[in-house]
């Protein structure tokens, strides 16, 4: 059965009292009262270090077995080497990851590419033949040159996902080029209209048999939180039953 996970990017947020987290709880135990109401997490701050076992260890132990954390790429991968002669590093950067993925607690890697990187097919499909095989992954392109069926059918030839991004600046097409998909909200904020048209189109890639990621921007108000724990319950996620 196709799965919905729902969350924000990153959990660690004081602001979020007393809207989202209690106003007494500790921010040591933010991570598990937060995986009592929402199903995955986006890790950000992987784009700027390597994750240490311990960490992982604890994020584990924390949360139920059902909980994925997606990962946000290292920028020596995207940013600085730009895909280019990166296997060595990607190697090293998976290696970090081992512990989650054994556990069975990994969801897409995120490859979120400079907005100055324009489209180079050639680039992009020889970094994803150094993706292994049955790795959930999915990329998110912030120039233009990107958006064309060339590069959706690079994507599709290694079933990887198409990040839908929307920002109030750009959204990404919806384009559908692997078995699941990907979203990131980062709009500060959403009608309930908007909300509606959301749920029906991700109720759409659940009713074809897709899981879905769908991930909201944490910002210092609890807003992307609430709007996730929306999105699970309008859904009907089982998950959410079995949290309470």
């Amino acid at each position: 059965m196709a799965q919905l996970y729902a969350g924000t990017s990153g959990w660690a947020y004081p602001s979020w009292k007393p809207a989202f987290y209690p106003p007494k709880l500790a921010q040591k135990k933010f991570l598990s009262f937060y995986a009592t109401k929402l199903n995955a997490v986006e890790v950000n701050y992987t784009f700027r270090q390597l994750v240490k076992e311990t960490t992982i260890a604890n994020w584990i132990a924390e949360t139920p077995s059902h909980f994925l954390f997606t990962v946000k790429a290292h920028q020596v991968l995207t940013h600085i080497k730009r895909l280019k002669g990166a296997e060595e590093f990607l190697k090293r950067f998976l290696g970090t990851l081992e512990t989650l993925e054994r556990a069975g607690r990994l969801g897409p890697l995120l490859f979120q590419l400079p907005p100055n990187m324009k489209a180079d097919q050639a680039v992009l499909a020889e970094f994803l033949n150094c993706l292994p095989r049955g790795l959930r992954a999915a990329f998110e392109f912030r120039h233009e040159s990107w958006f064309a069926d060339e590069t959706w059918n690079t994507l599709r030839e290694r079933n990887v996902a198409l990040c839908v991004a929307e920002t109030e600046e750009r959204t990404t097409p919806d384009v559908v080029t692997a078995d699941f998909s990907y979203y990131r909200y980062r709009k500060p904020s959403y009608t309930p209209d908007e909300r509606k048209a959301m749920v029906a189109r991700l109720q759409e890639h659940l009713a074809a048999g897709h899981d879905v990621f769908a991930y909201f921007k944490h910002e210092e108000t609890p807003d992307g939180a609430r709007y996730a724990v929306d999105v699970l319950h309008s859904v009907g996620s089982p998950i959410v039953a079995q949290n309470g």
